[in-house]
């Protein structure tokens, strides 16, 4: 019913940048809350950054200031610009968002992840 694509991962150096993108497709009513997550390897997955449909966002405290979550609502999408990228930030980047769709249900769709790794 709903695919979350995401792209803009991969190798960079430390103090680099990457823009991560991610786009809702699908029976799309509207969507509330779009997010990333992120998993490094024999960690568990923790929220990054999260933008309500009204623009308010939240951040991890080790990315704030160095990572901005925005989204454009007309295009279902949400990015993730990150800069100042540092080795801890390696990990398998996710895509969520919360959608109501057409049937008025309410779905938490995944993203399938993109690899994101700093080098030091």
């Amino acid at each position: 019913q709903v695919q979350l694509v995401e792209s803009g991962g991969g190798l960079v150096q430390a103090g680099g940048s990457l823009r991560l993108s991610c786009a809702a497709s699908g029976s799309i009513f509207s969507i509330n809350n779009m997010g990333w997550y992120r998993q490094a390897p024999g960690k568990q997955r923790e929220l990054v950054a999260v933008i309500a449909s009204g623009g308010s966002t939240n951040y991890l405290d080790s990315v704030k200031g160095r990572f901005t979550i925005t989204r454009d609502n007309a295009k279902n999408t949400v990015y993730l610009q990150m800069n100042s990228l540092e080795p801890e930030d390696t990990a398998d980047y996710y895509c969520n968002a919360h959608v109501v769709t057409v049937a008025r249900s309410i779905i938490n769709s995944w993203g399938q992840g993109t690899q994101v790794t700093v080098s030091s």
